[in-house]
C-alpha cells in the first residue's frame, strides 16, 4: 500500500517518483489514467492568414475544456 497522494503530483513529480520505484504498480496506474490522452479530436492546420488569425481564440477554448475536463 502506497503512503503517497498520487492525485495531488505534478507529472513530473509523479514521472520521478515511477522511476524510483518502478515496482508500484498503483502508481504506473494512476500516472497512465491520469496522463493518456482521451481526445481523439483532431485539428486541421491553418491554411489561411484567417485561420492563423483565430489560432489564440481557438487554442484558448482548447485550454479551457482540458481544464473543465480535469
Amino acid at each position: 500500500m502506497s503512503k503517497y497522494d498520487f492525485m495531488s503530483m505534478t507529472r513530473s513529480e509523479l514521472r520521478r517518483y515511477i522511476l524510483e520505484h518502478r515496482e508500484d504498480e498503483a502508481a504506473v496506474q494512476i500516472y497512465l489514467d491520469r496522463f493518456s490522452s482521451n481526445s481523439s479530436e483532431i485539428f486541421p492546420a491553418p491554411q489561411t492568414i484567417e485561420d492563423l488569425e483565430n489560432f489564440p481564440q481557438l487554442h484558448q477554448q482548447h485550454l479551457e475544456k482540458r481544464q473543465n475536463q480535469a
